[in-house]
């Protein structure tokens, strides 16, 4: 049975910005969509949303059609509604996956569910990264070169003000001498969650063949074995941003 996938971003950058609407003109949203059903073809249906949709594109009958969900934000976190957020986060609780890309760690969606600020070091000098298997044995890992080179990319460091994760999968490292901890599993109530470093507006990383592989694996992976259901009674995060 096919993993059904909702795709979403916030879609700030492209309509405003001509270099990044140059390097993703179906928008990032439209270039991770298009990996996904690349590498897994008809084991996903994948449809897209973005900020400005009705209810930001994740209604209720969406959302109950959704197994696994991504999440890429950058400039509009503080737009997005709460109870957007808080529909997501019972969702995530009662078993549907979730895929939080780059600068999404700080969304409010990943910060609720994580229980700390989600910050980190950066900096943007457009340096090489080697993105490292650490669980080599991890479905999110298979077939993924050891290392993944990504030529360009905006730098992330530790610390990274998140709770330990339940599975590690990779480490990045950049020619600054800064690693980070690129590749986070969690679990919160029957959802799982990956967090995935890599994909800056100012690059083309949703293009990279290997990038796609490890979200491919990522979607299979977190997507539920036995569906979404209520949460259960007993799941509780703070919500905090």
């Amino acid at each position: 049975m096919a993993v059904n996938v909702t795709v979403w971003s916030e879609n700030y950058h492209e309509p405003r910005e001509e270099d990044v609407r140059r390097r993703y003109p179906d928008g990032i949203h439209g270039a991770i969509a298009a990996g996904l059903t690349e590498v897994l073809g008809e084991r996903v249906r994948v449809r897209t949303a973005v900020l400005e949709d009705p209810e930001h594109g994740l209604t209720d009958e969406t959302l109950a059609q959704t197994d696994v969900l991504t999440w890429w934000g950058h400039m509009a976190h503080e737009e997005v509604d709460d109870k957007v957020v808080e529909r997501v986060r019972r969702r995530v609780f009662g078993g549907m996956g979730l895929l939080v890309l780059h600068s999404g760690h700080y969304s409010k969606i990943f910060r609720s569910l994580m229980g700390t600020t989600c910050t980190l070091n950066w900096r943007d000098a457009g340096e090489r990264e080697l993105v490292w298997t650490v669980s080599p044995g991890h479905p999110i890992a298979r077939d993924i070169p050891r290392p993944l080179v990504i030529d360009r990319q905006e730098t992330y460091g530790e610390p990274f003000d998140v709770p330990e994760p339940d599975e590690l999968v990779f480490i990045s490292s950049f020619g600054g001498g800064e690693v980070f901890r690129s590749g986070c599993c969690y679990r919160r109530g029957l959802g799982r969650i990956f967090y995935f470093a890599p994909g800056d507006q100012e690059y083309p990383v949703y293009y990279h063949p290997d990038v796609r592989r490890v979200l491919a694996n990522a979607v299979l992976w977190a997507a539920p074995e036995h569906g979404v259901g209520e949460p259960p009674q007993n799941a509780h995060t703070p919500i905090q941003w």
